[in-house]
């Protein structure tokens, strides 16, 4: 069974140092900026990023049509829902004023009648005044 041993602080001290040597030795064997290697890699950046601004730029106008488009739409459905507003309020007021005929209609028939019976009641009175003075048949008059 391993047994843990605590680092004293020469071996903790000597393995930083190692690593800030390592460190030093990895940035000085850096390439130059002129290394064909860098240039490659620069380029190859270069072209990444034209690329990406090549798909931005494809994706804002594809978003400006999507947004186009559905500006379209939603200005064509509210006309299609305008004319149709238009349509049922056109043939409400149609059917309303069918109802006010027919009602109209109707109280012109009823006072026709009424003016129909109210003649024939007349005319029974009249009649009814005229006879006033005769003798009924089978009454015999003296």
């Amino acid at each position: 069974m391993a047994i843990y041993r605590e680092k004293d602080i020469f071996e903790r001290r000597g393995a930083a140092n190692e690593a800030k040597r390592a460190m030093l030795e990895k940035f000085k064997a850096k390439p130059a900026a002129d290394d064909p290697a860098v240039l490659a890699k620069q380029a190859e950046r270069k072209a990444i990023l034209e690329a990406r601004a090549i798909r931005e730029a494809e994706k804002l106008k594809q978003k400006q049509e999507r947004l186009a488009r559905e500006a379209k739409e939603r200005a064509e459905r509210e006309a299609a829902a305008e004319a149709a507003r238009i349509a049922a309020e056109e043939a409400a007021q149609a059917e309303a004023k069918q109802r006010e005929a027919e009602e109209n209609e109707r109280i012109s028939r009823l006072l026709a009648d009424e003016a129909e019976r109210k003649a024939k009641r007349d005319a029974r009175y009249a009649a009814r005044k005229a006879r006033v003075g005769r003798v009924p048949p089978g009454f015999g008059g003296k």
